[in-house]
């Protein structure tokens, strides 16, 4: 009986765990707590984030808070990517503080790449707009419009894209140089170079080396560069993105 009762517990204890995980995994992209987006607006702006997340494979996150950022709406944007969506996994989350009028995106994974700092910035500016004139839903849309341009495609593989060049170039490369050979059947290869000369043509009396002229070729030092894209949160990913207020 007690061999029973073990089995049935460790069924249930796996059962309420693979129920734990499913739950956690399911995390909506969406999560209005600041309470500014009518019923209609988030379930429009749910759709569109899971479209755009799930075609392009990168998680587009939108989050409203009042007062929970504290000082530094930067690290809670990225903390709130890191505890519900992974650490250093494809994505990006836009945070507003409605208490303190601060947005914040934050970029992980191929996201923090692929949509450079600058960029956030671009799309930031133009989402603080929309907030300044009360139109919330709207700016939330420009935000996951401008992840939808120019995070690239689900898992880019950019070593597999040259490869591709490089393949199609060795193809037109080998086309190219087989047409040339055609034309050249008059020639034939000879073994010595002594084959190549009229006899009698070449005739040296005298030989000696003269200094011409002398070539500097003068190159600038390269300096020191620093990407400075990306910075670490404090639950330990790697992000980078924008931040402001309106």
């Amino acid at each position: 009986m007690k061999k029973i009762c073990a089995v049935l517990f460790s069924i249930l204890l796996v059962g309420c765990l693979c129920f734990s995980v499913s739950a956690e995994g399911n995390v909506p992209r969406l999560t209005d707590n600041a309470d500014i987006l009518t019923y209609d607006e988030e379930a429009k702006l749910t759709k569109l984030l899971d479209e755009i997340s799930e075609r392009q494979n990168f998680d587009v996150v939108v989050h409203t808070c009042y007062g929970d950022s504290g000082d530094d709406i930067v690290d809670y944007a990225d903390c709130y990517y890191d505890d519900h969506f992974g650490i250093n996994t494809d994505g990006a989350a836009y945070v507003i503080d409605m208490s303190s009028n601060k947005w914040s995106i934050s970029t992980s994974g191929r996201g923090v790449d692929n949509i450079s700092n600058d960029k956030c910035d671009e799309i930031g500016e133009e989402v603080a707009e929309y907030l300044k004139s009360g139109d919330y839903y709207e700016a939330m849309v420009v935000f996951a419009e401008g992840c939808d341009d120019n995070c690239n495609g689900p898992g880019y593989n950019w070593f597999f894209g040259i490869a591709i060049s490089l393949g199609v170039g060795f193809v037109i490369a080998f086309i190219a140089t087989g047409v040339m050979k055609g034309q050249l059947k008059s020639v034939r290869f000879k073994a010595e170079a002594n084959d190549y000369l009229v006899p009698g043509s070449l005739n040296l009396t005298s030989s000696r080396d003269i200094f011409l002229y002398r070539n500097v070729t003068r190159r600038a030092k390269p300096k020191n560069t620093s990407s400075g894209g990306s910075h670490t949160s404090s639950s330990g990913g790697r992000h980078g993105g924008s931040s402001g207020s309106f």
